[in-house]
């Protein structure tokens, strides 16, 4: 519902089709504002969204609206999957039922001698994945997306028209999407589902084209650009899990090898963004000896996604949380166990602008929040941070591009920017583990902290971080110089795995370079 809750980039989906006669499709269980102001709406029942996706997929291929060229070069349907793979009473194979999981061995592709995917470019080969896919998505006829979905057969044939026309390679559509999507079960099966279309239809890659999510806060895209997400380090890294003991078993496990002979394939540069990273967090203390710092980093043992870190609160298995910038209380569905789960720790600490549901959970507020002070043992700790017009720094939004703002004013109050408060969580626990030792005292004592005010580093300076240094002098394959040491780096593609570049976020490298912030 972007006209509600996006209004600012809703605006540029009705300046399409006030101005450049774009059509607007809205698919949604409520008629909203979005469906308001719509070319077509069509309803669907809540959870339908793959059958929907699964028969426009069908109307696709059976009428014939793909995108030809782009679906044979630049697309996997030419793959030939294992013989084995197989769906079947709605399950593919390798389905454990007791473990309530799969083992997904049998979806992988047929290989060749020498590693590489076979391929038949004829599309005819009953196993390569345009066949399969056309045998799977055969039973989303109309009359069925109409059954389960509740769609009228009418308005989902529209949609499939309308989308149909921009297989043309004259024509692009988008797909927008938002946390209505994400925050299913089926979340990520719902968003490959529709990237399926895109690609049919030759709009992934394409100016006005692709999947495109609108994040749920400003800056949730900063957010995951950095690490933050339960399994990730910045730039989509991988958070190590227990099992990857040493740096070249980790390594190994996430550098992917290329599927075909021909294929680009830049994740093969993971090492070189992986070590500039490790240079980046512990700086001259990561060598090759000590494999950039590799035992440093944390290894998971299971997943640590917030429900589970709240149902381990719940289990009594958490002593303390962090919260910043985030208000659990009111974004969760079940608001009585949350409060339940924090009421549970021994303290928090909630680093926020404002006071949230979550700071005062503990506090009775009748009806809306009908709980006993008495039986908390939480302490809570308040830490008031700036909000965005209070301090200088990027902003990633939606279409992915970095701006940068300006501090409007200063902070009101006792409130600090979370880089000084961050620094001085550091230092303290610095101080702590100089007197008093401690396990786990590396991680901590070898990070690299050059700014000039390490109490209070500035914006610019962690914005350089981010986009990395040259530590020596680079030169490229042939003899020309890059950049001398000490400069900002200006590509990603300077990033190196023999310790001479260090970056924070190998996705920012050009961002802030000799020339100027280029945000």
């Amino acid at each position: 519902n972007a006209a509600e809750a996006h209004p600012v980039g809703f605006r540029w989906a009705m300046e399409a089709k006030n101005n450049n006669d774009a059509t607007l499709i809205v698919v949604d269980p409520r008629f909203t504002r979005t469906a308001s102001v719509a070319d077509i709406y069509a309803p669907i029942r809540s959870g339908t969204d793959i059958t929907f996706l699964s028969g426009v997929l069908r109307y696709l291929i059976e009428n014939n609206k793909i995108n030809a060229e782009y679906v044979k070069h630049y697309t996997n349907a030419s793959l030939l999957v294992r013989d084995d793979f197989a769906f079947e009473d709605g399950l593919f194979s390798g389905y454990d039922a007791e473990k309530r999981q799969y083992d997904k061995s049998s979806w992988n592709y047929q290989f060749d001698e020498n590693g590489y995917a076979k391929r038949d470019e004829t599309l005819t080969h009953p196993r390569c994945v345009w066949n399969l896919l056309k045998a799977h998505v055969s039973r989303y006829t109309p009359d069925v997306v109409e059954n389960i979905c509740g769609t009228p057969k009418a308005d989902f044939l529209k949609v499939c028209e309308v989308l149909a026309s921009t297989s043309a390679p004259d024509r692009t559509t988008t797909f927008l999407y938002a946390l209505g999507w994400t925050q299913h079960t089926v979340g990520a099966q719902n968003i490959r589902t529709m990237a399926m279309i895109q690609l049919l239809l030759g709009n992934m890659g394409m100016a006005g084209g692709g999947v495109n999510a609108l994040r749920g806060h400003s800056n949730i895209q900063g957010l995951t650009d950095l690490g933050l997400l339960s399994t990730s380090l910045p730039g989509y890294l991988t958070l190590p899990s227990e099992k990857q003991v040493d740096l070249q078993s980790y390594l190994e496990a996430n550098t992917p090898k290329a599927t075909l002979a021909d294929q680009v394939n830049y994740w093969s540069n993971y090492p070189k963004f992986f070590v500039s990273l490790m240079k980046s967090f512990y700086g001259d203390a990561a060598q090759k000896e000590n494999n950039w710092g590799y035992d440093w980093l944390p290894k998971w043992d299971q997943t640590y996604d917030v429900i589970k870190y709240f149902n381990m609160m719940d289990e009594g298995k958490v002593t303390g949380y962090f919260c910043q910038g985030f208000n659990p209380v009111a974004s969760f569905p079940d608001k009585n166990k949350v409060v339940s789960c924090l009421s549970k720790l021994k303290y928090m600490v909630v680093i926020d602008p404002l006071v949230t549901e979550t700071s005062t959970f503990w506090q009775n507020h009748g009806e809306s929040n009908d709980v006993d002070p008495a039986s908390i043992q939480t302490e809570v700790f308040r830490l008031p941070s700036t909000c965005f017009a209070e301090e200088d720094g990027s902003i990633a939004n939606s279409g992915r591009w970095l701006q940068w703002h300006w501090k409007g004013q200063d902070a009101p109050g006792e409130a600090r920017n979370d880089g000084e408060i961050l620094a001085g969580i550091y230092h303290h626990l610095r101080e702590l583990y100089q007197a008093e030792g401690g396990k786990g005292v590396e991680p901590l004592m070898k990070m690299s902290w050059n700014y000039k005010q390490p109490h209070e580093p500035q914006s610019d300076e962690v914005a350089k971080e981010n986009n990395g240094y040259a530590l020596e002098d680079l030169y490229d394959a042939n003899g020309v110089l890059i950049a001398k040491k000490g400069q900002l780096l200006s590509s990603f593609a300077h990033l190196r795995d023999d310790g001479t570049t260090a970056s924070s976020c190998w996705i920012y490298t050009g961002s802030w370079t000799e020339q100027g912030n280029q945000m």
